[in-house]
């Protein structure tokens, strides 16, 4: 590193080696830590972004200065670079160490206690990680995350470009949409009453794009929506690989994902092998019969088998009259106790119990509900092709609910095996064909199963002609390693398809005229057939990073309550600011946690 780079340093703290020894060099960075042998030596360690370099304290005029300061002050070293004696193959400066001649405070750390240790933070409480934020960040760990994040993030925008994809923003202050979660709403200053709205996703605006004249767009879009967090879900705000394509079928849109991904993947990614082009496709309604998800891990060999006929009927109350799915694990070794574990882990994530039997060394049915099977025993043992050591996890309620906790059950009884799950790579594949309609589980009435804006197989005769519940879309999601990282779509393009597309639903041609004016009337003036699709950026991150919470690679999120804890979000403002907003504020009593009823019109 040049002089000119960075100012009163000459080297970071990973770049220096044997060969610099003898040199006068300026070291800058944070005092990590010091171990003292006696008051006139110690072994001090510096850390900046780099990397770390051993600092030795051979004086007592040195080691005073260092008594007093605080660990995680920044400090600047001045010294002479020597060869270790005792050398650390493990760090790449673990060859010289620094005499310093020099130390300077830069930047004094008052507290004499941190929060946590710098790298043992992981281990802290979330809460406490998220208002010390940066301090977590500068444990190493953390901070390759978000190194890689960049890269990864560069990396895509140079394959989107490579392919002669545009990158065009779209805006951030927009109206509020009446379809997905729910928005965050901005007040307008200028104009009382009305509000813009933070944009969900930049769906409608890539879509007139495509209706502009624009070929290829892409974008790492920023989205709003006001939904819970969960491990792969940060509440507030995330990042996608946003694009579409004008002229474009579901294969084109497939072929530039299959190209642009994997090599990432590959690249940077804990596991050194992904999918290669083309993904395997699966049909929804074959992915929840023989998974039991729309986002089945195929790393795992687990399958679903519908056992209603062969035991709904067996004498066990909570099979009766239900739809019953196994899950055969052939040479499943687990204790008890992992069984148990894991049928209480499939509860918790479905409110369903799991239930369980297994087939001895000597062929008998032992275990669980065995008890009740021992009549139909060899009819259990064909059907579900049952050797020695086999194990049948099990699931009952109304079919879709039979099927989900099914799917649970599957995906842990693999991760439990070793000889069930091949973990070291990312298994991509597209879930195709979803239906257009289903029976709403609130309203009881007819509406869009996945995306509104899709085109739906078979165009103007499909919804002319067929039940609407038997229409299925050209939908598609991406998934990789059991998580969801994108749903895309054709889209409807044709005014008239997308009037009667809504009508099926009940909506007629004023209501889309009033809730999609300027996408509708751009299609009016003739709009190409066009696709697209947008992977989570943070969703993608994770999995190559191997965390288990997209927390980790997100530089400042929010809290499971969506709270930003290190800067007090959301807060209060003042009197004025709503005055000048026209709005005034009441406290609900009524809301847990005192939250605010929605804002009025003074």
């Amino acid at each position: 590193m040049s002089t000119e780079m960075v100012q009163s340093r000459t080297h970071n703290c990973n770049e220096l080696r044997i060969e610099n020894a003898g040199e006068k060099v300026v070291l800058a960075g944070w005092f990590e830590n010091i171990r003292k042998v006696s008051k006139n030596l110690g072994f001090l360690v510096l850390r900046d972004f780099y990397g770390t370099t051993q600092v030795v304290v051979e004086t007592e005029e040195i080691m005073e200065i260092i008594d007093g300061i605080n660990k995680e002050s920044t400090i600047s070293v001045t010294g002479t670079v020597r060869e270790r004696s005792n050398k650390n193959k493990e760090l790449p400066t673990g060859e010289i160490e620094v005499v310093p001649e020099k130390i300077e405070i830069l930047g004094k750390c008052v507290y004499n206690a941190l929060p946590f240790e710098i790298n043992q933070s992981k281990e802290a409480d979330e809460n406490t990680r998220l208002k010390y934020r940066y301090l977590d960040l500068r444990n190493p760990q953390m901070k390759k995350n978000i190194v890689l994040r960049s890269k990864i993030v560069a990396e895509l925008r140079r394959r989107m470009n490579d392919l002669d994809f545009m990158e065009i923003t779209t805006p951030i202050l927009t109206c509020s949409s009446p379809e997905g979660a729910r928005d965050y709403l901005v007040p307008a200053r200028n104009h009382p009453g009305r509000f813009y709205a933070l944009p969900q996703a930049p769906q409608q605006f890539k879509q007139i794009l495509m209706a502009s004249g624009f070929d290829r767009y892409f974008q790492i879009a920023p989205c709003f929506r006001d939904e819970d967090a969960r491990a792969d879900r940060s509440p507030g705000e995330f990042y996608q690989l946003d694009m579409e394509m004008a002229f474009a079928s579901q294969e084109d849109v497939f072929s530039v994902v299959e190209q642009v991904l994997p090599p990432v993947f590959e690249k940077y990614g804990i596991y050194k092998t992904a999918s290669r082009a083309p993904f395997v496709r699966i049909p929804y309604s074959e992915a929840m019969n023989k998974y039991g998800s729309d986002k089945p891990d195929l790393r795992i060999d687990l399958v679903l088998t519908d056992a209603t006929g062969l035991l709904s009927d067996c004498g066990f109350a909570p099979f009766e009259g239900q739809s019953v799915e196994a899950v055969v694990v052939e040479g499943f070794a687990a204790t008890r106790k992992q069984i148990d574990a894991i049928c209480a882990e499939t509860e918790v994530q479905t409110a369903r119990k799991a239930y369980w039997f297994k087939m001895d060394e000597n062929g008998e049915l032992t275990g669980g509900i065995a008890k009740f099977l021992q009549e139909k025993k060899e009819a259990v043992i064909e059907a579900l092709n049952l050797k020695e050591g086999d194990f049948v996890g099990l699931a009952a309620g109304k079919p879709g609910e039979a099927k989900k906790t099914a799917g649970v059950l599957r995906k842990l009884l693999g991760a439990a095996d070793e000889k069930h799950m091949k973990k070291d790579c990312y298994e991509f594949c597209w879930i195709v064909d979803f239906p257009m309609y289903e029976i709403g589980e609130e309203s009881g009435e007819l509406e869009f199963c996945h995306n509104p804006f899709s085109m739906p197989q078979g165009g103007m005769d499909a919804l002319k002609n067929q039940d609407p519940l038997e229409i299925l879309a050209y939908q598609y999601d991406l998934v990789c390693n059991g998580v969801e990282l994108s749903s895309g779509a054709v889209r409807n393009h044709d005014p008239e398809i997308m009037i009667k597309a809504f009508e099926l639903v009940g909506l007629g041609e004023e209501d889309v005229k009033a809730k999609f004016p300027a996408m509708y009337n751009a299609f009016c003036y003739g709009a190409p057939p066009h696709a697209g699709i947008a992977p989570g950026v943070d969703r993608m991150i994770m999995l190559i990073c191997g965390e288990e919470s997209i927390r980790e690679i997100i530089p400042f999120p929010m809290n499971k309550n969506a709270c930003d804890v290190m800067m007090g979000a959301p807060g209060t403002v003042e009197e004025r600011q709503l005055k000048e907003l026209h709005l005034k504020c009441e406290l609900n009593e009524d809301f847990p946690g005192g939250q605010s009823k929605p804002a009025e019109k003074m």
